[in-house]
């Protein structure tokens, strides 16, 4: 299981919002390519970078900063935000990123997760974003009557093989993954990999995602946690094994 070090970038630097909330969001760096050499000298094995503008404005804005992070640290990134057609997928891919994430995209129109999966492979990742156990869409902003888990289950017939999954509610919160919601997910996605994000604070919070019994669990995206210095990558990545 990896953990994913989170690089939300908002305005060209590097922030964190509570619940999805744009009003409550903390800076931690005033360059995204800091928090970059940060987790990269600790350790990471992956990067989770997040264009929170992108998100909200349904377009890629934050690309020159992914496309640096890219070339400075010798780590795969994984990118998402306001990837929501081919044009923008095409775009994230040639900054280098390892994997894109869609987010919006993937709930309007699965005939294009169908045909970016059959162009790009496991390159392809799905963010399912839920408030209430219900799909959260425009960088969580706007909330669906869609099941999380009816999405889930929709897009892995659609070839997708790797997701995130993000209860908002919890996100930031430092007080814990929500592991109900997390078995809920796992449980209608069970051919494709999962990895999970959001209210970790604690070693103890790792201890507990690894042991969940959740077999398609693949990786762990840790934000605030690591910006506040509750423990650091190597740490977590051990307890994660």
């Amino acid at each position: 299981m990896i953990l994913y070090p989170a690089i939300d970038i908002r305005e060209g630097r590097t922030v964190r919002l509570l619940r999805g909330d744009y009003a409550q969001e903390t800076e931690y760096d005033s360059d995204p390519l800091d928090a970059a050499h940060r987790w990269a000298d600790q350790g990471a094995r992956f990067l989770h970078v997040v264009d929170l503008d992108g998100a909200r404005e349904g377009r890629p804005v934050n690309l020159e900063h992914a496309r640096r992070i890219v070339a400075a640290v010798d780590v795969p990134v994984q990118l998402g935000g306001g990837l929501r057609d081919a044009g923008s997928v095409g775009a994230a891919l040639a900054t280098g990123a390892r994997r894109v994430v869609l987010g919006t995209a993937a709930h309007s129109d699965h005939d294009l997760v169908g045909e970016l999966v059959e162009a790009h492979g496991e390159r392809i990742v799905v963010s399912v974003d839920a408030r209430g156990g219900r799909v959260a869409l425009s960088g969580w902003t706007q909330r669906t009557d869609t099941a999380a888990g009816e999405l889930l289950a929709a897009l892995a017939v659609r070839g997708v093989r790797r997701f995130v999954y993000t209860p908002v509610d919890v996100d930031g919160t430092l007080e814990g993954p929500a592991l109900d919601e997390l078995r809920g997910a796992a449980a209608t996605a069970t051919a494709a990999e999962l990895i999970y994000s959001g209210g970790i604070g604690s070693l103890d919070d790792l201890r507990a995602l690894a042991g969940s019994g959740v077999p398609n669990l693949a990786g762990v995206i840790v934000g605030r946690a690591l910006y506040e210095g509750r423990f650091d990558v190597a740490e977590g990545q051990r307890v994660l094994g």
